[in-house]
C-alpha cells in the first residue's frame, strides 16, 4: 500500500534517545514547535539529578528563556559579575575582569547554577507538554534502519526488547553515543577518541561548612567566578544553589586514567591523592579540598573526540555530546546541546506538507542544522582546548607575555582565559542560534 501522505509537519513522529540537558532541551524546543508526538527514551531510571555545577552564559539563557524555563533557574542561580584570576600557589589575582553589563549587552545573564536546577526546569518544562511522552529504564540496543524511517530496539530493565519506528530520530545519547557507534560503522569509518591528557576533580561544599571561615564565606557571597592558576592544573569555582553550596571544578594531568586497565571515565580517588596533584595550592585552596570527606573525592577523565565526518545519516541526527564532546574550559557544553535542539526543532518545522514522506528532503533538512551547528561547535571546541593549555602553562616566556595579558584586564579585548575574554565573549554570547537558523535556512538548504 502507499504511503498516505502526512497532512501536517507537526505530526512527524519524534524520537529522541537521552535525557539530558540535550535531550530534554531537544524534546522541550519541538514541543514548543507544536510537534504533537515526540517520545524520549532514558536508559536510567529516572532523572537522578547528578553532577555538581554548570555555567549557563547569556547564549543558552537566550533559548531557555524561549523555551519558558528562565525564571525557575534564575531563581537560584547566581548571575556573575566578574571573574578573578589568581596565582594558585599565592591566591595573588592576576586578573579581575568585570562582567557587569553582561544582561545590558547580551539581553540575559551569565549564570551559575546547580546541573539539577537546570535540568529539573527543562523536565519539569516537558511535562508540561502532552505532545512529550518520558520512557525511563529503558535503553538503546540498536538502530537497525537509518531511513526512510529509523527503527529502533530498545530493552526496558525488566521486560523484553521491542522495536520502534520513528519519522525522525535525534541521539543526544552522551558521549559513549551508542546511535553514533552505529551511524559510523554503518558509514564505514569510526570515532577516534582524541586523549585530553586531563581528568578532573569535582567538589560541592555547603554553606555549613564553610561558614566558620570569613575567607570561604566570602568567596560564597561573592558573584565572582575564581579560577586557581598552575603547572598544568587549575581550580575553577563559583556559588550556586542561592549561594548555599560552593562548586569546584578542577583541571590536572591524567594520571589514574591513564593507567587504569578498564575503560572508567569515572573513579572515587583518594584525598591524599587529590591534596598532592594541588600540594603548592595556596592555604585557602587546602582548607577548601580538606572539607571534602576522605571516601568521596570523585575524578573525572575528560575526554574528547576528533570531529566526525558527519553528524547526519538518512532521517538521524547527533546532538550535543554524542557529536561535540568539548572540555569543560569555556563552559559552553550544556549549552551546545540545548542550542542544537533548538536548532533541529527550528528547521525541521521548515519541511513542507508535501515533503513529508521525501526521506532526501529530511536528509538534506538534518543537514543544514549540521552546516549551522558543526563549524560554531567545532571552533568552540578547539578555544577550550586552547584555554586550557594557555591556563596550565609552567614557567617561562610564554606563561610571563600570558600573565602580562591578564594583568590589562581585558582592556585590549583580549584575556587569556579564553571563557573570561571579552572577544570571545562577544562571538558566543550574541550569537542567537534560533535567529540564525531562520536566516541562513533556505540559503542553506539551497547548497544541498
Amino acid at each position: 500500500m502507499p504511503h498516505s501522505t502526512m497532512g501536517d509537519v507537526r505530526d512527524l513522529r519524534i524520537v529522541v534517545v537521552g535525557a539530558g540537558m540535550g535531550g530534554l532541551g531537544t524534546a522541550l524546543a519541538f514541543a514548543k514547535r507544536g510537534f504533537r508526538d515526540i517520545s524520549v527514551y532514558e536508559n536510567a531510571s529516572n532523572l537522578g539529578f547528578v553532577g555538581a555545577g554548570i555555567q549557563m552564559p547569556p547564549n543558552v539563557m537566550r533559548v531557555l528563556h524561549r523555551l519558558g524555563v528562565s525564571a525557575e533557574i534564575e531563581a537560584e542561580a547566581t548571575d556573575v559579575k566578574g571573574t578573578s584570576i589568581r596565582k594558585g600557589s599565592t591566591n595573588e589575582e592576576l586578573a579581575h575582569v568585570e562582567m557587569p553589563d553582561i544582561r545590558e549587552k547580551y539581553g540575559f545573564p551569565h549564570l551559575t547554577g546547580h546541573r539539577s536546577n537546570l535540568a529539573g526546569s527543562l523536565y519539569n518544562g516537558c511535562k508540561k507538554e502532552p505532545a512529550i511522552k518520558f520512557h525511563f529504564a529503558t535503553a538503546l540496543v540498536k538502530v537497525t534502519s537509518f531511513s526512510p524511517k529509523p527503527t529502533l530496539v530498545f530493552k526496558p530493565r525488566d521486560g523484553p526488547e521491542f522495536q520502534v519506528e520513528a519519522d525522525i530520530l535525534l541521539a543526544s545519547d552522551g558521549i559513549k553515543s551508542v546511535t553514533r557507534t552505529q551511524m559510523l560503522a554503518e558509514l564505514g569509518t569510526v570515532s577516534e577518541e582524541e586523549d585530553t591528557g586531563q581528568a578532573a576533580y569535582r567538589i560541592m561544599l555547603t554553606r555549613e561548612e564553610m561558614a566558620h571561615d570569613p575567607e570561604m564565606l566570602a568567596l560564597l557571597d561573592s558573584d565572582t567566578v575564581v579560577r586557581w592558576v598552575g603547572e598544568k592544573r587549575h581550580i575553577i569555582a563559583y556559588p550556586v544553589s542561592n549561594h548555599n553550596i560552593y562548586n569546584l571544578s578542577s583541571a590536572q594531568p591524567d594520571t589514574h586514567f591513564a593507567a587504569a586497565t578498564n575503560a572508567t571515565y569515572t573513579t572515587k580517588a583518594s584525598k591524599s591523592d587529590m591534596l598532592s596533584v594541588y600540594h603548592d595550592f595556596c592555604p585557602l585552596v587546602h582548607r577548601m579540598l580538606n572539607l571534602v570527606p576522605d571516601g568521596e573525592v570523585c575524578e573525572w577523565k575528560l575526554r574528547i573526540h576528533k570531529p566526525l565526518p558527519t553528524w547526519v545519516h538518512g532521517s538521524v541526527a547527533l546532538v550535543g555530546d554524542a557529536c561535540h564532546p568539548t572540555l569543560p574550559h569555556l563552559s559552553q557544553g550544556a549549552a551546545m546541546a540545548i542550542e542544537d535542539g533548538a536548532v533541529l526543532a527550528e528547521v525541521v518545522s521548515k519541511i513542507p506538507a508535501d515533503k513529508l514522506n521525501d526521506p532526501e528532503t529530511i536528509t538534506k533538512t538534518l543537514k543544514v542544522y549540521e552546516l549551522l551547528r558543526k563549524p560554531h561547535c567545532s571552533a568552540l571546541v578547539d578555544l577550550a582546548t586552547h584555554s586550557g593549555r594557555v591556563l596550565h602553562l609552567g614557567e617561562g616566556k610564554a606563561k610571563e607575555e600570558r600573565d602580562r595579558l591578564f594583568k590589562e584586564n581585558g582592556k585590549s579585548g583580549s584575556v587569556p582565559d579564553k571563557w573570561a575574554s571579552p572577544d570571545v565573549q562577544k562571538m558566543i554570547y550574541s550569537n542567537d542560534c534560533v535567529k540564525e537558523a531562520n536566516e541562513q535556512f533556505e540559503r542553506l538548504f539551497a547548497t544541498l
